[in-house]
């Protein structure tokens, strides 16, 4: 049950219409061009907080630098009153628009065996070592911890609706065409509403694990009060949470007539016409694990269990994690492929894979599934922890939205 607080956030003093200017996506998903794409539209924009350019110590204090400056120059002010803030982000999927509902709000980062908040994945010591020296060098959050709770009765789907009759604190659109309106919440009765709602409940990380590592060490270096950082909650049973494909990329593996050949029995296989068919055939697939491959040549085959593969996986293994196409993938069918974890790349675009496969920069792709959120809810629960690059909630979080400054 996590213990959330209002807090006073720092947000960018600019009209509305120049929002897109300044703000950017998480750190992790900004590739080198458009690093430089932000760094050009607007000596303000928070990239050059939170992946700042310059090489090695130099970045870091430049990052912290930068923020200072926003701060004394009036670009980023507090807002007057400790408030929590609902986020409405607006996105296409599928020829729809969907809409999906979280609450921004200062938490207790608490240690995993307490199971308050229950992560899902492992996190590596270089990204960690990242987020903890920009942590340093700032003194504040800038990018949301994405978190889940259950809400079956929809309660507090109905309380941030009901916030939403006011007109919005803040609103703009990103270069992905993703609409994001927030609204600040300071009044105490709307407050407490969330507070009792969200106490209530157990809270999964969705993504941002390795800023939830670093608000932990955090911690244990400042006192209770520096294990304060910055969430985002949205409930599970939201029709806008959306989890989409990462999709793998090798740069050595069979033939297709030889990866034919070694699926089959085990497998349906069928061919299909191209990357595109292929990917829209696994997703709609009901196999217990379907992947596609594709190659440049442009053959492509669908790849589909029969019932009983679950016996290639080892019998001790956890039976959340058998249960996902990715563990099947890479303990079961990349070892039948001859394929080792060192030729795998990753890129949770289908666009971005058919043109890697297109332009012949690979050997071939492997188009996967969504994960299903309550998957991911079942690996957390049995604490265990998912291969890397399962998941990619869309749409990201963006940075400096509103910003979190620390307690300690």
């Amino acid at each position: 049950m996590p213990e959330i607080r209002p807090f006073r956030g720092l947000r960018y003093a600019v009209p509305d219409a120049d929002l897109g200017k300044v703000l950017a996506p998480p750190y992790d998903v900004i590739p080198d061009a458009y690093r430089e794409a932000l760094y050009a539209r607007d000596p303000r924009n928070i990239v050059r907080v939170i992946l700042n350019r310059e090489p090695g110590d130099a970045g870091y204090a430049s990052a912290g630098d930068t923020y200072a400056t926003l701060v004394k120059d009036g670009v980023l002010a507090a807002d007057a009153a400790e408030s929590l803030y609902v986020l409405e982000q607006s996105f296409p999927h599928e020829g729809r628009t969907i809409r999906r509902f979280g609450l921004l709000a200062r938490f207790r980062a608490e240690d995993p065996e307490k199971r308050v908040v229950l992560p899902h994945e492992k996190t590596r010591a270089a990204a960690k070592e990242d987020r903890w020296r920009v942590l340093n060098a700032t003194k504040a959050n800038f990018s949301p911890i994405f978190m889940m709770l259950p809400d079956p009765e929809g309660h507090f789907s109905t309380a941030m609706l009901d916030v939403l009759v006011a007109p919005p604190t803040a609103q703009y659109v990103d270069d992905a065409g993703i609409g994001h309106r927030v609204w600040a919440v300071s009044d105490a009765p709307t407050v407490d509403r969330f507070r009792a709602l969200l106490g209530a409940v157990p809270a999964y990380i969705a993504d941002g694990h390795h800023r939830y590592a670093t608000a932990l060490r955090y911690r244990d270096g400042n006192g209770p009060d520096g294990a304060f950082t910055l969430g985002y909650f949205t409930p599970i049973e939201a029709p806008g949470l959306l989890v989409l494909p990462y999709h793998r990329i090798l740069s050595s593996g069979p033939s297709p007539a030889a990866a034919r050949a070694k699926l089959e029995p085990a497998f349906l296989v069928s061919a299909a016409k191209g990357a595109a068919d292929a990917a829209a055939r696994v997703a709609a697939s009901t196999a217990p694990y379907a992947f596609a491959l594709a190659w440049p040549s442009g053959e492509a085959l669908v790849v589909e269990a029969k019932d009983g593969a679950r016996s290639m996986l080892p019998a001790g293994d956890p039976p959340s994690l058998c249960a996902l196409d990715t563990y099947f993938l890479h303990r079961a069918v990349l070892p039948r492929l001859g394929v080792g974890d060192d030729a795998v790349e990753y890129v949770h675009s289908l666009h971005e894979a058919e043109e890697t496969v297109a332009a012949g920069r690979c050997h071939l792709a492997i188009l996967l599934r969504g994960t299903p959120v309550q998957q991911i809810l079942d690996v957390a629960d049995a604490s265990e922890s998912m291969p890397a690059k399962s998941t990619f909630f869309h749409p990201k979080l963006p940075s400096g939205l509103v910003i979190h400054p620390l307690l300690a």
